[in-house]
């Protein structure tokens, strides 16, 4: 099989690196691809948003099946371009990727469905969203409608943190047409946790929870970034929580897509909080989580591709889906300054003397032979371990040991679960 996947990122690296451990493949591109992908793949210099160029080099190439990574290009209609020239494609139509690029079709969605999520109001013009919000109590979240890469969402403690992120949302535009409309919605408290399925219309295989640490300082401080590290299992969430969500939320939202025309074929991705009143939704996305992908699919024992195959052919019900017992930690480095403006182009040391973690490289670029910085996450170095103490003391051993001007990670990556967890 010959397989192109789409995109440049950690995310893409560990679906590159997953689907490469398959004898049934022979062959894979990656479009555009980073420094750290090349080890397993043909790096193509394609844009994710150069649909007909892509669907071109598939047919040229006798492609058997495109996999794609990021929300743009899927919410921008890639997967309806290669279909209409007959390509198999892994990944929702663009009908069904607006479950991730409108936040309010999807906080409507789950209101006609009694789907759980937190209350909501959603506006189109700056003075009645602002009349709105001055009626609200502290904390609030404020939400652009449409993608912002993962940063148009903010949750305020101040009146003046709620304020400016609405100006810079609807009369800044800060986030461009993404800020036509905003959300408002109350503030959910309790544990986050991240579950990923793969959906085939009704149908939903889930794969195993994981928990993001989205600030970009320790316990919790400091603005959102994309992503600061993950870990795999939740320990301190029961899998009654678990089978709950997948119960009250990950399937009625599939069955939902059904009814509204919009089947879902692809991943799905649900953000939850654990409230006292049992998981609610916070967001879904339309594809592999990053950083969650670089826990989650090291844990994963099925083949990637059949998985994949099994989907676009409507026989993932047919699929059994199984999982290590191992944990997984991955731990994010960042350039100095990220998520704000950070310099590119310093050369990173160390790679070659990591020993027990899988480095899947996002913001990286090869310059002169040397591999060097160019982005705000750099690299997710994740490791495996029998619990989470041991996997989480791999990866950080291993973090030293990769060396770059400016380096920033935090240090407590997959810490509260490992002591909610001993305490429990």
């Amino acid at each position: 099989m010959r397989i192109l996947v789409v995109g440049r990122g950690g995310r893409e690296h560990a679906i590159v690196w997953a689907l490469a451990k398959s004898a049934k493949i022979t062959k894979i591109y990656c479009a555009p691809g980073n420094a750290g992908i090349a080890e397993f793949a043909e790096n193509v210099p394609i844009q994710e948003d150069q649909f007909e160029e892509l669907a071109q080099f598939a047919l040229d190439h006798v492609v058997d099946l495109v996999v794609v990574g990021p929300e743009d290009p899927l919410f921008a209609g890639i997967v309806d371009v290669l279909e209409s020239h007959r390509i198999p494609v892994f990944g929702p139509r663009k009908n069904a990727a607006i479950i991730e690029g409108s936040k309010v079709f999807t906080k409507d969605l789950m209101k006609k469905y009694s789907i759980p999520t937190a209350a909501y109001e959603s506006f189109t013009d700056y003075e009645s969203a602002h009349a709105y919000l001055r009626e609200q109590s502290l904390p609030i979240v404020i939400k652009a409608d449409g993608l912002a890469a993962g940063k148009g969402v903010t949750v305020a403690s101040t009146w003046e943190e709620a304020e400016t992120a609405l100006r810079d949302i609807m009369v800044q535009k800060s986030f461009g047409d993404a800020g036509n409309s905003v959300v408002i919605e109350e503030c959910l408290t309790g544990q986050e946790m991240s579950i990923l399925a793969f959906v085939d219309g009704e149908v939903v295989r889930p794969m195993v929870p994981a928990q993001d640490h989205k600030p970009v300082y320790d316990n919790d401080r400091g603005p959102n970034t994309g992503g600061m590290g993950t870990y795999s299992p939740v320990p301190h969430i029961p899998q009654s929580i678990v089978d709950e969500a997948i119960a009250t939320i990950l399937k009625p939202t599939a069955k939902a897509m059904v009814a509204e025309g919009r089947p879902f074929r692809g991943v799905l991705y649900a953000g939850l909080m654990i409230t006292p009143d049992g998981p609610k939704t916070i967001e879904f996305n339309c594809r592999f989580g990053d950083p969650e992908t670089q826990v989650v699919l090291p844990r994963l024992e099925t083949e990637l591709v059949d998985i994949f195959l099994a989907t676009v052919n409507g026989r993932l019900q047919d699929m059994e889906i199984s999982w290590t017992d191992e944990a997984a930690v991955c731990v994010v480095l960042a350039s100095g300054g990220y998520p704000g403006p950070y310099e590119k182009g310093m050369p990173i040391s160390g790679l070659n003397d990591v020993r027990e973690s899988i480095v899947f490289h996002a913001g990286t670029a090869e310059k002169d032979g040397q591999i060097v910085t160019n982005g705000g996450r750099l690299l997710g170095v994740t490791a495996l371990g029998a619990d989470l103490a041991e996997a989480r003391a791999k990866a950080y051993e291993d973090v030293e040991r990769i060396v770059y001007e400016g380096r920033h990670y935090r240090t407590d990556i997959g810490k509260k679960a490992f002591d909610l967890s001993q305490q429990g």
